[in-house]
């Protein structure tokens, strides 16, 4: 049985007042948003504490979720308001990435386009999104660490689809051109 109708189903239970049947969701996303709270503060404890927040806001929302995107896709944006709220309060410096999805293998050269997959590559692309607006950073987040689909996206941001396809296109563009400009030696160890 598909997992989206299983959702679905037990938030509908938990909706009619089997408020215990919370505790599955609870148990079947916990690794996907400590995972997306750990991207945003570099903090096991700190991020320990929002995930629980993002549950406890979820669990007092639920009767706004409509069933129109995945379950998923709904908690991602509780995580992400969540994250931001968290970070503006504490004034810290936003990182949304902390793998190098965004970059490509290729065979003996190395290019802002394609490095080949490390831990160093890992650290320089860290270091290349913190010269990113949050914006870009965020979609890129989302579409490359997060796996959300351009119409995911549309419901998380409230961009359109167009938009969507633009501005993840030049935020790719901006980092591309981030890594030549400033990781240029780091760029030549691979070459």
């Amino acid at each position: 049985m598909n997992s989206q109708i299983q959702d679905n189903d037990i938030i509908q239970q938990v909706l009619n007042g089997q408020k215990n049947a919370y505790a599955i969701l609870v148990d079947r996303y916990k690794n996907y948003v400590f995972t997306l709270v750990l991207r945003y503060v570099n903090n096991r404890e700190t991020a320990e504490e929002l995930a629980q927040d993002v549950f406890v806001k979820a669990f007092r929302s639920l009767v706004d979720f409509k069933g129109t995107s995945k379950f998923s896709t709904w908690l991602y944006t509780i995580v992400n308001t969540t994250c931001l709220s968290y970070l503006r309060k504490k004034q810290e410096n936003v990182h949304f990435f902390e793998e190098a999805d965004l970059v490509h293998l290729s065979e003996n050269r190395a290019t802002a386009d394609h490095l080949p997959l490390s831990k160093q590559n890992y650290q320089l692309i860290q270091r290349a999104l913190e010269h990113l607006p949050a914006a870009d950073a965020q979609l890129l987040q989302l579409f490359y660490l997060a796996e959300q689909r351009i119409d995911e996206i549309v419901l998380i941001t409230g961009i359109s689809a167009n938009t969507v396809k633009v501005k993840l296109h030049r935020a790719r563009n901006r980092l591309k051109d981030i890594l030549e400009q400033h990781f240029k030696e780091e760029l030549e160890t691979y070459r």
